[in-house]
């Protein structure tokens, strides 16, 4: 018996995705000896891509072609953006959280962006310029995100001790609501051109993420035998 996969199941198993879930990065930050060091180039190049995700979200709404698509991001959005709360917007307890944990408050957001994070952030400002790039860049996020949340919190936690980081603990409470958004804005009945198009937008984001770890192992020493910068 032939099983069809569903469009959201081929994204989730393409080979890039499949190349980024296996960086080297995510298994040496949950056992390697860690300095608080290594960690603060991590937080500081993730502020980044951090900042800009709610421009790219807003982005996103005003080329999304339908009510539904437009609703379930717009979601993801108000979360991001605190829900009306400043305090309670991602990036503001990002940097509150880190502070707790020790690290420089100036250096986490004022750090300029590696090459590759700063290819990474332009790549979602292109991808908000259409609609099937757009939900590529969005639903490769969504899938990937915890991953990459709980890298920092375990960096974090192998190099302060500190366990209920209030910045990953928002993620994992929110992150299945974000992922079930992300779906719903795949329901669409696309062609095979379309999805063609949001399945190499999705590579497209595999790939620039990918680059942002190969740098980060390089700079920091993660997931490489050879020493930190």
């Amino acid at each position: 018996m032939t099983t069809t996969l569903s469009f959201g199941d081929r994204l989730a198993g393409s080979p890039v995705h499949r190349k980024f879930q296996d960086h080297p990065f995510f298994a040496a930050v949950a056992t390697a000896d860690l300095t608080k060091e290594q960690a603060a180039i991590l937080i500081e190049q993730w502020w980044h891509p951090l900042h800009y995700f709610p421009t790219f979200l807003a982005r996103c709404v005003a080329v999304l072609p339908d009510i539904a698509a437009k609703s379930a991001i717009t979601r993801i959005l108000n979360q991001e953006a605190g829900g009306g709360v400043v305090s309670q917007a991602h990036e503001v307890i990002y940097v509150d959280s880190m502070d707790k944990c020790g690290f420089d408050r100036a250096r986490v957001t004022g750090t300029e962006p590696y090459a590759e994070t700063a290819a990474l952030v332009e790549g979602y400002r292109n991808a908000s310029d259409g609609w099937e790039s757009a939900l590529g860049f969005i639903f490769a996020t969504e899938t990937t995100d915890l991953l990459m949340v709980s890298s920092i919190g375990k960096a974090i936690e192998r190099t302060t001790g500190i366990t209920d980081n209030e910045w990953v603990k928002i993620h994992v409470e929110q992150e299945p609501d974000h992922v079930e958004e992300a779906n719903h804005a795949l329901l669409a009945n696309f062609s095979a051109e379309q999805e063609d198009a949001v399945l190499r937008a999705a590579n497209e984001m595999w790939t620039l993420w990918t680059a942002f770890f190969d740098r980060l192992v390089v700079e920091a020493g993660v997931g490489s035998s050879a020493p930190a910068r």
